[in-house]
């Protein structure tokens, strides 16, 4: 046995494994410190949260409960994007806060704050751990500044009418994330760019702005705000070193956000920032691309207002790899709620935990821990609710022990009283069954699940499960 800071690690202990996208391969992971050092992009605060963002902080979210569980310390930052954000990434366009501010008549500052809060409540009726570190854009404007400055200093950038920008010829090893080919690519051709580019792909660290523009600071380049990417890089630098463990985000980030990430930060330090990156597929929406112009980026709030439970998308969610395109529709949706609620009936029939000796752990993380798969680490669950040689008492011990990893709220379902008015219909059911009036046992059946309570006859007798149609805060 050896100690990794505070953490014992076994010799004989399974490793975990994720993949990398910056190798394309799986890789045995363990931190570089006593804690795992984490860097998670966050929203940007201009609207509600789609289900495809959702889906990245899901996956997220367990792999930090799976860290946790292992006996990980974790040091997790998310930032907050209020401020940058343009509507292209070719830097174009009005900043995303600012067309939120327009489109509902508030000032961007109203319109950061409040959609901060919605992402919040979004993360919470989901059952996502909040990080360690929320870090706003606007409140780390000194630490971008600092960094551009490096960058400039060691002749990463040129300066235009519209701002400063990162000239990615000066890194040799620029795109290696994307695998972006940079060879033939002439300015104007592939993508939108400005005249002044000296490279289609070079990025802004810093834009400057017009009078009217309402966020804006100083700088030691003129009045303007900073580029996008900048903010990651100077946040996650000042909160977790020039090198930390993983960072994540969606798939979309992969071409220009992260890429430009590791760029910033290699120019400035000559190291990539993270060893391990960490990217979330894309949820589609009936089989095709979800997006507003197509009328189907559904937020939490559209679940919720067709009768669907947050923690029914999470579970939705689980079914499949988080490296693995998901397929979102109302009927899938539906069809997962009715099995979270089988699952939750089922644990509030097993009454208080009992010690178990157990296969199901390790079949649990064996799946867990080769890069988070949920839909394996889902059939065991289920393959241990229909074990009969399991007492109910060892399934709940089991059940609660694997949902501090996955997440679905089963510690808040305890082992429920039967009401008297429910024990007085069980008795009359079981005279009428004796009595072999079965109409009239169908009938009190249907009155008790009209109730909340489902009536199951099983060899070993009646077991009666409570009917979960939500989880009580």
């Amino acid at each position: 046995m050896v100690t990794r800071g505070e953490k014992v690690v076994c010799l004989g202990e399974k490793m975990l494994r994720f993949y990398n996208t910056l190798t394309r391969q799986i890789e045995n992971f363990a931190p570089q410190r006593d804690e795992v050092r984490i860097y998670t992009c966050g929203p940007t605060v201009y609207d509600y949260a789609h289900i495809g963002n959702l889906r990245t902080y899901v996956f997220e979210d367990i792999l930090i409960r799976l860290l946790k569980y292992k006996g990980y310390k974790i040091k997790r930052v998310m930032n907050i994007t209020d401020v940058g954000h343009l509507t292209s990434n070719e830097d174009i366009g009005e900043d995303k806060i600012i067309v939120g501010a327009k489109r509902e008549k508030k000032t961007p500052w109203e319109i950061a704050e409040y959609y901060t809060k919605a992402f919040k409540d979004d993360i919470k009726e989901l059952n996502i751990l909040e990080p360690d570190v929320w870090a706003k854009a606007t409140e780390h404007i000194k630490e971008m500044i600092e960094l551009i400055r490096i960058l400039e200093k060691k002749g990463f950038t040129y300066r235009t009418s519209e701002g400063i920008y990162f000239d990615i010829s000066k890194l040799s090893r620029y795109g290696r994330l994307s695998r972006l080919k940079l060879e033939g690519q002439i300015p104007g051709i592939r993508v939108k760019v400005s005249r002044e580019k000296r490279n289609p792909s070079d990025f802004a660290l810093w834009k400057f702005a017009s009078p009217s523009h309402i966020m804006q600071w100083d700088s030691p380049w003129g009045r303007g705000f900073p580029g996008w990417h900048i903010e990651c890089s100077a946040i996650s630098r000042k909160y977790l070193g020039d090198v930390f463990d993983i960072h994540c985000g969606g798939v979309d980030h992969i071409p220009v956000h992260h890429t430009n990430e590791i760029a910033q930060l290699e120019g400035a330090t000559g190291k990539v920032p993270a060893r391990f990156w960490m990217h979330g597929e894309f949820l589609l929406v009936e089989g095709g691309r979800m997006g507003k112009s197509e009328g189907n980026a559904w937020t939490l709030r559209d679940i919720k207002k067709r009768g669907f439970k947050p923690l029914a998308l999470r579970y939705f969610y689980l079914t499949a790899h988080y490296r693995a395109k998901l397929n979102f529709t109302w009927k899938a949706l539906e069809s997962f709620q009715r099995t979270l609620e089988k699952l939750w009936g089922e644990v509030s029939t097993y009454g208080e935990p009992e010690a178990v000796d157990s296969s199901y752990k390790e079949k649990f993380l064996q799946e867990m821990e080769e890069d988070l798969n949920t839909p394996r680490a889902l059939a065991v669950v289920w393959k241990l609710v229909r074990d009969s040689q399991l007492r109910d008492g060892q399934k709940r011990t089991l059940l609660l022990d694997f949902d501090k990893v996955l997440g679905l709220g089963l510690e808040k379902i305890g082992g429920e009283e039967i009401p008297q008015e429910i024990r007085n219909l069980l008795e009359e059911r079981n005279k009428a069954r004796e009595a072999k009036d079965f109409f009239k046992a169908d009938t009190l059946r249907e009155e008790i699940k009209k109730r909340g309570w489902r009536v199951e006859d099983t060899p070993e007798g009646v077991r009666v499960k409570k009917i979960y149609k939500d989880i009580e805060e």
